[in-house]
């Protein structure tokens, strides 16, 4: 018997609409005009199609549509717990897992949906044992395992606030972003293992509860990597370990709509980095949609039996926050913790595709700057074992280069062939021929979504996001404040979305808030991004619009400068700025990575001008060119352009760039050398 054609996330979307609404639209962009004009029926439908559940009422969907400060379903009640856990007994009858994980070490765990619910439950209890209260912030300093997802779900549970940082950041970057909030307990561990070493912790979370004086509490994750013991208040076997009458009873709270689910941070390129406060309703919403847009199904639905999905992130970048979601969907979450190229002194940047490999994996995620790499070194695919249920790549963080994105579907092709899969078209969630589709998307920490990225329906051009996600109303505006296509312009979103922040932590008269994206344009948001948006709605972002290159006139985005730069295989990595400043002529220094072995001679030189005059205009040809040994990226793995441009503008490193909140702020004295040179020079 012939398995039914599978049928994708956004089509099954539509035709809900069209049975129960209704609305039969005859393109996607007639679709997503509808759902950026009526935002009432737009988000009515996406809360009714995704089963929200809430114990009373909305009076209204948008009460109020201003920006910032819209209000939401107003009478609902919610919880983020709610909408996991309701897909334990479906799933686990299914037999399907949780969460599948896998650590360096290899050892992998698999937790069912019921020892979710249970331990969840029992964490909840804990805490509020602890004396953790609905409106409470709770701080975990946590890595990437089922521990701190069971963490969040039990904070939710409660109503309390979660905030997550990262262990590889350091001591006083977790203590930036902590203090702010004030929070009444730390979850932290006491040791992890990255990069093939291990890392003892228990010094930093000394430190950290040394600078939390409102952290009333330790709840303590134990390690066999620490090095001495730590004192605490209840450790984490204990505190999950229940399973009494009580732990089964436990139901979550329901929760104002608008009640904060969690605190996310931007990156703090300089000064404190900013606490973003978001909402338990609105996060719920954004995942509904962005799984409409993933094309990511539950693990026990017949369309998408068995749905295994992996975006590998640190719980330091909102992508985490992304992978969580899964659960919300009702697939199986499948993360590992741990370094994806085995380790910088050793780099292998094939684990993770035997990662995925090994455990079935249906949707693969990754920066896009991960899969640049693993072109740059080499990876096959076809090696790292069978990779023929693989059949979305998911890309984010950066731009993805057309090359890469074609490297990536030939590695795919490759693979599933060795795997004795030969698709016919459109027989898969892949593309033409049996290419996987690429989930690209753009979106951010901000309002922990997209505004541009994938439509499982609509053809790809690699190089760019299919559209924009329905409900953002996403604009490319040029220097007066209007709408084009076909040209680069400002980013935009001229109507309000459920997930935008509540407000920053802490920030009296929104004054921090309305500066970071209503100051250029009041009640639009304006989100920092270079965006154009084609003909057919196809999207390319262009790098940051406080980052542009600017060439007699001509203005760039830098993206399209590493697209030329970095095809190059000698080329491992590159950054450039335009010193162009209040009037002062544009000075553009290309800084490069290049391969062991290739040195930065003339040759070298002639090849990557003639690039970027092959690729772009000779416009944009360096006026010098740098052989450096890193760039510098933030711990979410952006490049510091602006720190870089305002260092070699003069200003002192200390006031342009946190180096707590760098991945690798050791190669800051190369750039400040530099900047002293360039200095002497002038004087």
């Amino acid at each position: 018997m012939t398995a039914p054609a599978y049928v994708p996330q956004i089509r099954l979307f539509q035709n809900w609409l069209r049975d129960r609404r209704g609305l039969v639209f005859d393109s996607y962009d007639a679709l997503w005009q509808w759902s950026v004009t009526d935002l009432h029926g737009f988000w009515q439908a996406i809360w009714d199609y995704a089963g929200t559940q809430s114990p009373t009422p909305h009076r209204a969907v948008l009460a109020d549509r201003r920006m910032p400060g819209a209000v939401w379903f107003p009478g609902a009640q919610v919880n983020y717990a709610c909408e996991v856990l309701r897909h334990v007994e479906p799933a686990h009858a299914a037999g399907m897992p949780a969460i599948v994980s896998e650590n360096e070490a290899g050892e992998v765990r698999e937790m069912s949906w019921p020892e979710l619910q249970r331990q969840v439950a029992s964490v909840a209890l804990s805490l509020k044992a602890l004396g953790v209260r609905r409106g409470d912030r709770v701080a975990a300093y946590l890595p990437n395992i089922p521990e701190t997802m069971v963490a969040f779900l039990a904070c939710s549970s409660i109503g309390a606030v979660w905030s997550v940082c990262a262990p590889d950041m350091g001591t006083a970057a977790v203590a930036d972003r902590f203090r702010q909030i004030e929070p009444k307990v730390l979850i932290a561990v006491d040791g992890v293992h990255y990069g093939q070493k291990a890392l003892d912790r228990s010094a930093v979370v000394r430190e950290l509860r040394a600078q939390l004086p409102t952290a009333e509490h330790l709840l303590l994750l134990r390690t066999p990597h620490a090095a001495e013991p730590l004192p605490h208040d209840i450790d984490w076997t204990t505190a999950s370990g229940r399973d009494d009458a009580e732990v089964a009873a436990f139901a979550p709270e329901w929760l104002p709509f608008d009640h904060p689910v969690w605190i996310v941070y931007s990156s703090g390129t300089t000064g404190l980095p900013k606490p973003i406060v978001h909402g338990q309703g609105g996060i719920l919403m954004s995942m509904a949609l962005s799984q409409i847009h993933y094309d990511l199904g539950s693990s026990y639905a017949a369309n998408s039996f068995g749905e295994r999905f992996h975006w590998f992130s640190s719980t330091g970048w909102v992508m985490w926050n992304a992978q969580l979601s899964g659960l919300v969907a009702g697939a199986t979450c499948v993360i590992y913790d741990g370094h994806p190229a085995h380790s910088k002194e050793q780099p292998d940047w094939s684990v993770l595709w035997r990662f995925v490999a090994r455990h079935g994996v249906t949707f693969f995620g990754a920066g896009a700057a991960y899969f640049s790499n693993c072109m740059k070194a080499g990876v096959r695919a076809v090696d790292c074992g069978d990779l023929s249920r693989v059949r979305v790549l998911g890309s984010t963080g950066s731009p993805l280069a057309e090359e890469v994105q074609r490297w990536g579907s030939a590695q795919m092709q490759e693979a599933k062939l060795a795997a004795g899969l030969v698709p016919k078209p459109g027989a898969l969630k892949g593309g033409a021929d049996g290419e996987p589709w690429w989930c690209n998307i753009s979106g951010g920490t901000d309002f922990c979504g997209a505004f541009v990225g994938g439509n499982r329906e609509l053809p790809e051009v690699p190089g760019q996001m299919q559209c924009r996600f329905m409900g953002a109303a996403v604009y490319a505006w040029n220097e007066n404040g209007q709408a084009v296509t076909g040209e680069v312009g400002e980013l935009v979103c001229t109507e309000p979305i459920p997930s935008m922040p509540l407000y920053f932590w802490n920030d009296p008269g929104n004054a921090r808030y309305l500066s970071s994206y209503f100051d250029t344009y009041p009640g639009v948001w304006r989100h920092g991004d270079w965006l154009k948006v084609g003909a057919d709605g196809g999207c390319v972002i262009y790098g940051r619009s406080d980052a542009t290159i600017n060439r007699q006139g001509l203005r760039m985005g830098t993206s399209e400068i590493y697209n030329a730069v970095e095809a190059l295989p000698e080329v491992l990595d590159s950054m450039v700025v335009d010193l162009e400043y209040l009037g002062r002529d544009s000075y553009m220094p290309l800084f490069v990575v290049l391969r062991p072995g290739v040195a930065l001679d003339e040759a070298m030189r002639r090849k990557l001008n003639d690039a970027i005059r092959a690729s772009l205009s000779p416009r944009f040809l360096p006026d010098d060119i740098f052989e450096v040994a890193e760039i510098p990226r933030t711990l979410s793995g952006k490049k510091q352009e602006l720190p870089i441009k305002k260092l070699l503008l003069g200003q002192p490193i200390d006031k342009v760039v946190n180096k707590e909140a760098m991945a690798n702020p050791g190669c800051l004295g190369w750039y400040v050398a530099l900047a002293e040179r360039r200095a002497q020079a002038a004087a």
